[in-house]
């Protein structure tokens, strides 16, 4: 039988094209198996896996069904057959991961942060774009229907001029101090935690739907648990900020991973001179809409849904779409750019470099308790 690959190509069984999405996975953790079933789900094929040890990516390649397994990552990047490289490690190997895999000519989907410092970042956006390649950082809530209507309205100019935004992640999985990970290591995840890890998730939603930028913060961190599991902690549980953007609007965000009974709750909400939306991941299938006159929701079966949202609406109302649906429409576009289509917000290392150069002013805001401009990417 033949298969269509993620790039609408036509192939025969046992047989591959130059363009096929054949992909290598590093890392067999969580976010490895995400990854692994995205590409699969949009057509392509996971070539191989590598893992921190050559144990785990072994039992990585027998429970996902993969033909290879390395204990080398190198090894995988620079396989023949591999067209692009699933960076899906702890945060400190995204970037030289992702510079191999650049500059052995593939393309990258590099999970967030793309990097631990903005000056990194910045050498990653060059990377891509003297090599020509399609650079992908996993803004994943980006693909929710409801958000992308959400921006549609925005743009739309339905709510009128934005002049108000908040909300916030909230999580409890780190709420006790017996309950540690590699992210909480400064040398392994960087110098922020809760901000860098979810909070910029909230600040790439806040921009993608209203197509602003945050232009100052102004912050402030803190930590529940001192020691985890024995050891002194560096890394922040909470962040709270304020922020104004470039277009006037002022607004405020609450990051959290020590909130009990939050497990993923992102929420933004944006008010206007007309109207007002709110988005929560946790309830993903609707949108709220109000103003004076009338509050409602929006649902995915809308007849006046956006063409945007409504390409990624994949199931009728009543079958929940979730997190996974929005990585395989990740990895779709990103085959679609691959084959030299301009998909509609498909977050690259530019959206992560932003993501960078906002962490490194929200920290700078809460270590100086001063307000703290952001640069703009194309300037720094």
């Amino acid at each position: 039988m033949r298969k269509v690959t993620s790039l609408g190509e036509t192939v025969e069984p046992g047989t591959t094209t130059p363009n096929a999405y054949r992909a290598a996975v590093i890392g067999t953790g969580f976010m490895g198996r995400v990854h692994s079933h995205a590409v699969r789900a949009a057509g392509g094929e996971v070539v191989g896996v590598a893992g921190s040890s050559p144990a785990k990516a072994e039992g990585f390649r027998l429970a996902n069904g993969i033909a290879h397994a390395h204990a080398d990552a190198l090894e995988l990047i620079h396989r023949e057959d591999v067209d692009v490289v699933h960076v899906c490690t702890p945060n400190h190997l995204h970037a030289p991961l992702s510079l191999a895999a650049l500059a052995a000519g593939k393309h990258v989907v590099c999970e967030k942060p793309l990097a631990t410092d903005a000056d990194t970042a910045r050498s990653l956006v060059a990377a891509a774009r003297e090599a020509g390649r399609v650079a992908v950082v996993p803004f994943t809530y980006r693909f929710h229907p409801m958000a992308r209507e959400a921006r549609a309205l925005v743009a739309s100019g339905s709510i009128g001029r934005v002049s108000l935004a908040h909300g916030g992640y909230l999580q409890d999985w780190l709420l006790y101090p017996e309950e540690d990970n590699w992210r909480v290591d400064p040398e392994i995840g960087g110098p922020t935690r809760a901000f860098g890890d979810i909070g910029s998730h909230w600040c790439d939603m806040l921009e993608f739907v209203t197509g602003d930028r945050i232009a100052t913060v102004c912050a402030q961190t803190s930590r529940v648990n001192d020691t985890r599991d024995g050891r002194p902690v560096a890394t922040e549980d909470l962040v709270s900020f304020q922020f104004s953007t470039a277009g006037g609007t002022i607004g405020s965000a609450v990051i959290s991973q020590v909130s009990p009974g939050r497990k993923n709750q992102l929420v933004l909400e944006v008010s206007g001179t007309e109207g007002s939306l709110a988005f929560d991941q946790e309830r993903p299938e609707t949108l709220w809409a109000g103003s004076r006159g009338r509050t409602g929701t929006i649902t995915r079966d809308d007849p006046a849904l956006s063409a945007d949202a409504a390409r990624l609406v994949t199931v009728p109302v009543g079958h929940p779409q979730g997190y996974q649906d929005c990585f395989n429409a990740l990895v779709r576009d990103t085959g679609a750019a691959i084959a030299g289509q301009a998909p509609e917000g498909l977050p690259v290392f530019a959206d992560g470099l932003r993501a960078a150069v906002i962490a490194e002013a929200v920290m700078a805001s809460a270590r100086e308790r001063r307000w703290v401009d952001v640069p703009e990417v194309d300037a720094v």
